[in-house]
């Protein structure tokens, strides 16, 4: 988790690279890119490095699900090295604003602030694929961007403080652990496999059997659209 500073530069695939899928309907067949199809299915997929802009795209589709009819569940994917606090912060506090319950899921790994969106979704929907990385830490300043009096770096400083004790309070709260250990833990890089990350409280189930079975939107999906040559 990074403060004020952006470590990890989150950069749109281009066009080329980017998967398209047909959708058969009554109506004819219709071409989408694979996350647009996604989040017509209430599937979000948090896979860059977390910065203002991708924040900004992110929070904009748990808006318009949100503004839909619909409150069936949304579906998170994350997959993110973690990035900056307050824009993940953000990202956070509009999952929680969310009428519609969130279930997010581990892939790969979760890094930092992605571990916080990971605890974050709603309690019981909270998964890890088998083979997912878990990781958290406090929070960290990267770059040059301080300087000044030693008053101002000391107002950073508190400030820096402040953020780590609110980091640590959301994950005592999702996690049912005391804010102690929290702070113990996240002294330094801390990792977990899937199953300790469910017995640490970070997820309430491992995904062992496939995805669909589990997730009945997913389903859904492979039963309307086939892949374009």
């Amino acid at each position: 988790m990074i403060i004020d500073h952006t470590f990890w530069a989150g950069q749109p695939l281009p066009r080329n690279v980017i998967p398209m899928v047909t959708e058969t309907t009554s109506r004819g067949e219709r071409s989408y890119d694979i996350y647009s199809l996604l989040l017509n299915n209430r599937i979000i997929f948090v896979g860059s490095p977390i910065n203002n802009q991708f924040a900004n795209l992110i929070i904009a589709q748990l808006l318009y699900l949100d503004g839909e009819t619909s409150r069936q569940p949304i579906q998170m994917y994350i997959s993110s090295p973690g990035g900056e606090v307050y824009a993940g912060l953000g990202i956070y506090d509009a999952m929680q604003q969310t009428n519609a319950p969130i279930t997010t899921i581990a892939v790969g790994s979760t890094h930092s602030f992605g571990t916080i969106l990971l605890a974050g979704g709603a309690p019981g929907r909270r998964y890890a694929l088998e083979n997912a990385a878990i990781h958290m830490h406090q929070p960290l300043i990267s770059g040059g961007g301080i300087s000044g009096q030693v008053t101002d770096i000391h107002i950073h400083a508190q400030q820096l403080v402040r953020v780590r004790q609110r980091i640590e309070r959301l994950m005592a709260h999702h996690t049912g652990k005391t804010l102690e250990q929290i702070e113990r833990d996240m002294e330094r890089d801390f990792y977990l496999d899937a199953h300790e990350a469910k017995a640490y409280g970070l997820v309430d189930e491992v995904l062992t059997s496939p995805v669909s079975a589990t997730i009945p939107q997913l389903a859904q999906i492979a039963e309307t659209v086939t892949t374009e040559e």
